[in-house]
């Protein structure tokens, strides 16, 4: 609905001074990255995010990396070395050989809402510092990563992303950075990873430690509904039953079986296996976890030490 007094002309005048107004504050902070591997070069997008040198891409676009060139729209290329990738959430940080602009101010991606103004800024098809726009058109989507696991809350919106927005800025109407763009899921399918205190968290371990520490459990499961009687008494419709347990996994060791249904993890109740994979985090390493499973008619409580998740 327009505000009294004012046109489709003045609408259409705020749109245009906010979209340009973003570009013109972020654009000069975005970097066009070329990377060499060992089978040829990709490109793709980076945001400078510290004052201290680092740049944030995405894991997927310095996968195999053996040079970075990150270019910048004022003419300026520096080189930048890998300093962490975690293609679990899809996310790397980069450290530039030199300096570079101002950081882009980050955002919160839990603030947002469906219909809200969002800006992507990147390098798509290698036409450097392009601007599209769009809203946000979902919350809470699913992104499947090239390691197999899936990143929770991704953004999807209506601005357009090509190869080479990945690793961009996703910015919401105050320029502030509120997801790392993506391109793949596909030409046409605006996806961004979050930014929120997760992603904040993965990025500092990155930047401190060169990666990022998961506990590991050994399921894999399926969402199943459970009896009326168990789901009054759980407060849950539905559960995880077990298809798989990996040998000499943490989850064998304490005794899960395949057709145990998990309804309860370390105190949470678990009823898919996103639900699973977001509570195997750092602190849940080497820690006695309390499972219960559903079994044999009977709710079973098991005691598993999940250790820490290796990634090749």
């Amino acid at each position: 609905m327009l505000h009294q007094g004012m046109d489709d002309e003045d609408v259409l005048d705020a749109y245009s001074r906010t979209v340009s107004g973003v570009a013109e504050r972020v654009l000069p902070s975005v970097a066009s990255l070329t990377v060499t591997t060992a089978t040829g070069t990709g490109a793709g997008s980076a945001s400078v995010i510290t004052h201290d040198r680092h740049l944030l891409t995405s894991a997927h676009v310095v996968a195999g990396a053996r040079r970075v060139e990150a270019a910048f729209l004022d003419g300026t290329t520096v080189d930048a070395d890998v300093v962490g990738r975690d293609p679990l959430s899809d996310l790397a940080v980069l450290r530039a050989h030199d300096d570079l602009p101002d950081p882009v101010p980050m955002g919160d991606a839990a603030r947002l809402r469906v219909g809200q103004l969002v800006i992507a800024l990147g390098n798509p098809l290698g036409l450097a510092g392009s601007v599209t726009a769009g809203i946000v058109s979902a919350l809470g989507r699913s992104l499947p990563t090239t390691s197999g696991r899936v990143v929770d809350e991704v953004v999807q919106t209506d601005a357009a992303l090509n190869p080479g927005n990945s690793g961009g800025v996703l910015a919401d109407g105050t320029g502030r950075m509120v997801g790392v763009n993506t391109a793949l899921a596909g030409i046409g399918v605006g996806l961004a990873v979050p930014v929120n205190d997760t992603t904040r968290r993965i990025v500092d371990a990155l930047m401190t430690r060169g990666r990022v520490r998961r506990a590991w459990l050994g399921i894999a499961g399926t969402q199943v509904r459970l009896s009326p009687e168990l789901a009054a008494r759980m407060g849950s419709r539905t559960g995880l039953q077990v298809v798989e347990v990996s040998p000499g996994s943490p989850a064998a060791e304490a005794g899960l079986h395949r057709g145990d249904v998990v309804v309860e993890l370390d105190g949470n109740r678990v009823v898919t296996a996103t639900a699973v994979q977001r509570l195997m985090v750092e602190d849940a390493i080497d820690r006695r976890i309390e499972v219960t499973v559903w079994r044999n008619g009977a709710l079973v409580d098991v005691l598993a030490y999940p250790r820490e998740l290796v990634t090749p």
